[in-house]
């Protein structure tokens, strides 16, 4: 591995702005980067679908030994994502990697890009036998995970597993269980009135909004299981009677059973304090994703540990309330996981990544590539 020219890969990566629905220049480079490794690339037509002005990138690279391995990361990043300047420093976190401190760093996910390019590059000048290697790369994975969401099954290898570079945590650790995730929209529809004229003429559906809310079961529900509700939003003026209001919220559980029962309670929440104050609701749920549950036994699991302690760093198994591009990945029928990087303070200002975390991810890539080489 050329230390310095992975450096210089991610602070180039860093500069690219590329902030969910304009990924298009991060693609651009991607591109060029993996022909240059000697992949077949092509853009999906998922830019329909999620509105970004760029597909997922899928790419492709014939290998000479029998295993097949994917990689994939996202090229979207959350913002203030303008003009990112990459700043190495050494305090009491050791020798690391952040922005000056206006923008977020963006090793979420630039770091697992560069690892999966150096990483590839590496095995390449091994010169060793090669498993045929896959790359996907998604857009909108910020936004409820829409690019790898949108992605079709048939575009993709079913007998290739596939490892994500996405996560918090050092590398060597694995995203065994994530959980799936529903959103629920409620449009809550009362009676306008004067408020201080004739308010017993009106239907208010801010109240019935907040008895739904607080007769709702919220937070954590039991170790695997969460709710929450995140946006209302109603009321014109203060002295009418709101004729409509709107709330947005979420259920998780790593059992779609459990995720069921939590999603019927908030609906039946909703349609009681409607009943009692005479207001209607056009109730919606959505799974954005389905769960990921993979056991200390999975091959996956096996191959990953496998990597892992052939590189030198410490497996560990992780549980996660997060989601990731692997989440949809496995629902379409990929065996996928997703590993730490290190980033952390991510979807921040103050987001860094350890130096030594960086080359270990790509140290992890190319252990990947030949423990699935055979």
């Amino acid at each position: 591995m050329d230390e310095e020219r992975a450096l210089r890969l991610f602070e180039r990566l860093v500069a690219i702005e590329s902030p969910s629905w304009s990924e298009s220049a991060m693609a651009k480079v991607c591109a060029q980067e993996l022909e240059q490794l000697g992949f077949t690339v092509r853009e999906d037509g998922s830019a329909a679908r999620t509105g970004s002005d760029t597909g997922n990138l899928i790419a492709y690279r014939p290998g000479s030994a029998k295993g097949q391995l994917m990689l994939s990361a996202h090229m979207d990043t959350v913002k203030p994502c303008e003009g990112i300047q990459v700043i190495r420093t050494e305090d009491e976190r050791g020798d690391v990697l952040c922005s000056a401190g206006d923008t977020i760093l963006s090793a979420d996910d630039k770091a697992g890009v560069t690892a999966i390019f150096e990483g590839i590059r590496a095995a390449l000048g091994s010169g060793r036998d090669l498993p045929d290697l896959y790359v996907l790369l998604t857009t909108c994975e910020e936004q409820s995970l829409l690019g790898s969401g949108a992605l079709k099954g048939s575009d993709l290898p079913r007998d290739a597993h596939c490892f994500v570079l996405d996560a918090d945590g050092a590398p060597g650790s694995v995203i065994a269980e994530a959980p799936c995730h529903r959103t629920m929209r409620v449009r809550i529809q009362g009676k306008s009135a004067h408020a201080g004229v004739e308010p017993e003429a009106g239907i208010s559906a801010i109240q019935i909004a907040a008895a739904a809310v607080s007769s709702m079961e919220l937070g954590r529900l039991d170790e695997a299981t969460t709710a929450n509700i995140g946006i209302i939003e109603g009321g014109v003026a203060t002295n009418i009677v709101a004729e409509v209001c709107r709330l947005e919220g979420e259920c998780r559980s790593l059992f779609p059973e459990r995720a069921d029962s939590v999603q019927r309670q908030m609906t039946e929440a909703v349609q009681r304090a409607c009943a009692l104050f005479g207001g209607s609701a056009d109730i919606t749920w959505e799974e954005d994703y389905p769960e990921v549950r993979f056991s200390e036994e999975s091959p996956i699991i096996g191959r990953a540990r496998q990597a892992i302690e052939a590189c030198g760093l410490p497996f560990q198994l992780v549980r996660t309330g997060g989601g990731a591009d692997a989440n949809n990945l496995n629902g379409l029928g990929v065996l996928a996981v997703t590993l730490g990087t290190g980033m952390a303070n991510f979807h921040s200002t103050s987001e860094y990544i350890r130096v030594q975390d960086l080359l270990d991810d790509i140290r992890l890539v190319e252990s990947l590539i030949n423990v699935y080489a055979g």
